[in-house]
């Protein structure tokens, strides 16, 4: 069978204005754990786009660790190249798709780096090998090879054992919404997509947009 030739038929819900919450950050957290019950393969992977000071956009997948008041909040290395792009232009993307339960969830916003204590915070929790690999590992740079790497992965063990502290140049992001678009699949392509805009006075208004 071609590419073109693959089809999925979305049918397990609808998503209409009467029955969202008023606040977009609150209808987030209820899909989120909509999706968690719904045994959603990890339900926290999202896409993030960047754009660089080339002008050139650039995406991956990294893991929600925290939807609060003010945002949206993933951590890592401050001069990869998600970092680099952050710190030309300050907007990014947020995609979230859960398939299991037919749904997205797309924000757009400005970033903001978290506090030092909130990502000293999260670093503590981290497994001690990751915190081991967060000094061992220069994101995005070119490496010699794989032998390179677990070498300065040994070498930080070492020098910081059970309790190695955050390294300056890793830690948080927090992207602030100004619009967030919630996404349900529906037959025949006709998907609903509300999307809350943030208003002057910094409530939100609710749109319906065409598929």
């Amino acid at each position: 069978m071609s590419l073109a030739e693959l089809r999925q038929e979305y049918a397990l819900k609808t998503l209409n204005e009467k029955d969202v919450l008023p606040d977009p950050l609150a209808q987030f957290a209820l899909w989120m754990q909509e999706a968690i019950d719904g045994q959603v393969p990890e339900p926290t992977a999202m896409t993030l786009a960047t754009v660089g000071a080339d002008g050139r956009p650039s995406a991956r997948i990294v893991l929600l660790k925290a939807c609060e008041p003010g945002g949206f909040v993933f951590y890592t290395n401050y001069e990869s190249k998600k970092g680099k792009d952050l710190a030309a232009n300050g907007l990014a993307c947020l995609n979230f798709f859960w398939k299991e339960v037919e749904r997205q969830v797309r924000i757009d916003g400005r970033v903001e780096r978290v506090s030092a204590a909130e990502s000293d915070a999260y670093f503590a929790i981290r497994p001690l090998g990751s915190r081991h690999g967060a000094w061992a590992s220069p994101q995005s740079a070119e490496i010699p090879g794989r032998d390179w790497l677990e070498a300065r992965w040994r070498e930080a063990e070492a020098r910081h054992g059970e309790n190695p502290p955050r390294p300056p140049h890793w830690g948080g992001y927090r992207v602030i919404p100004e619009t967030i678009e919630f996404w349900q699949g529906r037959r025949s392509r006709l998907h609903d997509r509300l999307v809350y805009r943030r208003a002057a006075d910094g409530g939100w208004r609710i749109v319906r947009v065409a598929p």
